[in-house]
Parts: structure tokens; sequence; C-alpha cells
């Protein structure tokens, strides 16, 4: 629970701010942070156990009673947590760890006049679900509640003709297969130069050789199963798509296997075309795709890289050209809430880089930052006065 010490941090820190109050003998003024006047709702991913405590205490640590729902496919290791948070000192009833059948905890906490928050981790579908849920109960409800999402991406990797090839094809490696491509940053989809690809594909697909898919209890196995067979459906899906498509190529993996686990081997796609869906939209498995552009073409390819899809989470450009990293920071302004250069699009440390995408991508409220925490407090304003007022009227109203 790195990120609580971190929250507590910033939390301390912005209670440092105090208004202004010109003379402390005719009054005081101060502000407090208060937590929401209702209940918080926090629902968290299979993927990242410590997210699930994120978003479940963050708004403890500012006030909030809180609901946490688990994944279906992570309820021990969240349980575990929730455990340890109790054992640490967490009072029974601030947080209230409550597996669920999620169409059933969205209607319930949606409908009550009591909700104030929700801090959501997850897919689109169902963050759009909980919003228009809120919507429909708008006039119900005792506050505003206060919505924040951490959902999709379809994130990327551009490569710049002055790229160092080798940290291009380690980086790209490293962001679309580890955890399986099972996290929201990974990378899904690659812009190369045509003057380089030749020897990134090289690259690439040597590197994707050594990787040992197996029992994540043998430390070297680089990564193991997808987490249930509803993605393991969706994945394969799409390596059907690619083997079937004439614009598609499976130049790397392209094997599943869901006889004992759910296996897909780490894929790379080449793709003739940039819009296919295999481009565009979000897998969150072990596939990367990959469009090689003309140098020629270098302003439309990083047209398509803000055109193609509905999400910004994460993004990555590798060059060694100073004046084009210059160009693309601007260019790709809302591509990506958190955007690399010359670095794989994973791997947000707390407080160095907040994470959050924007877009369909979610809220971007960036977790792991200062701002964060005040998305959980209700701050009031407070002025206290030591000289009675004694006058009703204003001086210019005396002739």
């Amino acid at each position: 629970m790195y990120i609580i010490v971190f929250n507590a941090y910033f939390a301390k820190e912005a209670s440092k701010y105090q208004p202004i109050s010109p003379d402390r003998n005719v009054t005081l003024n101060s502000l407090r942070y208060r937590g929401l006047d209702g209940f918080v709702a926090a629902v968290s991913p299979f993927n990242f156990t410590a997210i699930g405590g994120n978003l479940a205490y963050t708004p403890a640590l500012m006030g909030c009673s809180t609901l946490w729902k688990p994944s279906d496919t992570a309820l021990l290791s969240n349980y575990k947590i929730f455990k340890i948070m109790t054992e640490a000192g967490v009072p029974p009833g601030v947080v209230n760890f409550v597996p669920a059948d999620g169409p059933v905890f969205g209607d319930t906490i949606t409908s009550s006049p009591h909700l104030a928050g929700i801090n959501f981790t997850g897919s689109v579908p169902t963050f759009n679900r909980l919003w228009t849920q809120v919507g429909k109960n708008i006039d119900r409800y005792k506050n505003y509640p206060r919505l924040i999402g951490e959902c999709g991406g379809k994130n990327y990797h551009f490569v710049h003709p002055s790229a160092n090839i080798e940290t291009v094809i380690t980086a790209t490696i490293r962001s679309a297969f580890e955890f399986c491509g099972q996290k929201c940053s990974a990378c899904s989809r690659m812009y190369v130069p045509e003057s380089l690809w030749p020897k990134i594909k090289e690259g690439l697909l040597e590197l994707r050789k050594k990787l040992k898919i197996g029992d994540v209890q043998e430390f070297d196995s680089f990564s193991s199963a997808v987490i249930d067979d509803k993605a393991f459906k969706r994945i394969s899906s799409y390596i059907d798509h690619a083997k079937s498509s004439s614009n598609l190529k499976v130049i790397g993996g392209g094997k599943y296997d869901d006889k004992k686990g759910y296996f897909v081997e780490p894929t790379i796609v080449e793709s003739k075309d940039p819009k296919d869906k295999i481009m565009t939209e979000e897998i969150f498995g072990p596939v990367v795709s990959i469009y090689a552009y003309p140098d020629n073409k270098l302003e439309d390819a990083l047209k398509l890289v803000d055109k193609s899809t509905p999400y910004a989470l994460t993004g990555a450009i590798f060059a060694e050209d100073p004046s084009f990293c210059v160009s693309a920071l601007s260019k790709l302004k809302y591509t990506a809430g958190n955007f690399y250069i010359n670095d794989k699009s994973t791997g947000s440390v707390v407080a160095q880089q907040p994470f959050g995408g924007s877009r369909m991508s979610g809220t971007n409220d960036k977790a792991g930052g200062p701002h964060y925490i005040l998305r959980w407090a209700s701050p009031q304003s407070i002025k206290e006065t030591f000289v009675p007022l004694k006058e009703w009227s204003y001086p210019y109203m005396t002739k």
C-alpha cells in the first residue's frame, strides 16, 4: 500500500494552505477538508491488487465511508488487502468489503440518495453504464456524486527514423507482453517508419522467441495465462481476425490453448491498414499490431495516432532527434494522459508519473499525484470574527 503513504503526505501538504487573514485580531480565516457527505463506491479490477486498495482507502483517508466491490477474479488478493488494512487500524465500517454481482452492485449504489462518489477502474462500457445510471437518478441524490474513472486504452509506440532500434525493440516487448498485455497501459499498436521496419521486425521476432510463457511460480516465466475464459475468447477472436484478413499478417506467435489454463502466445501482427479494428480497438491481451508508415508520410502517421481511437491513456515516442520530440509533444498533446519519450508506455510510479488518461480512457484525475485526494474531500471555508459588528449601515450612506 505504497500509494497510501504518499496520499497521507499529500493530504498533510494540502492542509498547510490556509486563506489569508489580514488582521488576526479582527478575523481568522481557515479552510478544512471534510469527507464527502455520503458514501463512496469503489470498484476495482483484477489486474492490480494495489489499485483496489487505493480505490477504497484513499477516500477513507479523506474521511469518507467506502463500499469496496472487488473484481470477481481477484477476490482473495483484495480480501488480503482488506484484512491487512483492518489489522493496521482502519476502524470497522469505514471500508466495507462487498463482493457482489456487478450489475446488482451498480444498480444498488446508484439508486441510493446517499451516493457521494464512485471510484472506478475497469472497462469503458461498465463506467458508461454507471455514469448513465447516475444521470438518470440525479434528482434523488443528496449531493452531486463525484465520478472518477480509469478505463481502457489503445496505447501506442511511435517510432521516428532517428530512434534507437534496440530501445524500441526491448521497450515494445516489455510493454506489450508483460502480464500477458493485461495492463491498461500496455502497448497495443505501433507505428514504425518503413526504413527501420526490417531491423525492428527482426529484433522483435528474435526477442519474442526468448519469452517463456508458463507457471508463475517459476521465476523464469515472463508471463502466464490470461485471467479467464472471457478474456481468452476475446483475445483469440482478434488473432483469428488477423489470420483471416488480407490486410493483416501474424508474423509472431498466434497460437492459443485453453486445455489447461487460458494460454495465448505473445502475438505480433503486421497491418497494411492502420484503421483495421486490430489497430483501433482495445484487446487487453498479448497482441501488438504494427503499421509501417512511409518515411515521407510522418505527419500523416502522427495524425493516425491522434484520430484512430477514442482512447488517450498512454503513449510513447522513440526518437534521438530533439526537434521531433518537441514537435511530437505538441502534436500528440491530447493522445495520452501519460506520455513517454524513449521509454515504454507502461510502468508509472507513484509520485513520479501520476497516472490517468482522458477521452474515453477516463477522467484523468491522476492517481499517485497530489490532486487526487482532493476529489474525495469537501472543503469548508470558515471565517471567525472577534470584533462585534455594531453598525448596520455603510459609510457611504451617511450624508
